[in-house]
């Protein structure tokens, strides 16, 4: 009991995430310098399999918010998940939108004949 100390809980604010703007997953601040080289040589490699008709331009990074000379990070964070929402490619049938590598195995089941049911038409708000 001598580590007790009364008082306030201590705890700390989560460390803050950033959006990569490729995939929209979040990452730490260190992590993310990391993650965008490996996942734009994915992104490269998954855009190399599509047919020619279907190939598209490597998504382009975002300038970072600055606001009063700071970069306004929640602004930055949401230009970057837009910019990754835009990779995504929409199924022919049934109107969804998915990442590359998905769309392949969606379509095997979702057919003309046979469409997915549709998502609601309401506007995705990024989580």
């Amino acid at each position: 009991q001598d580590n007790f100390n009364p008082g306030q809980p201590r705890a700390s604010k989560p460390a803050p995430t950033v959006f990569c703007y490729i995939c929209g997953r979040q990452f730490g601040s260190r992590s993310i310098d990391i993650h965008i080289p490996q996942c734009l040589k994915k992104w490269h490699a998954e855009n190399a399999k599509l047919p020619k008709a279907q190939r598209r331009a490597a998504p382009t990074k975002p300038e970072d918010v600055v606001v009063g000379g700071v970069v306004d990070q929640e602004a930055t964070n949401e230009a970057n998940w837009k910019v990754s929402q835009g990779t995504m490619l929409e199924c022919e049938n049934c109107g969804r939108r998915f990442k590359e590598d998905r769309l392949s195995v969606h379509q095997r089941s979702c057919t003309s004949d046979n469409p997915a049911k549709r998502v609601a038409s309401k506007s995705r708000e990024r989580p």
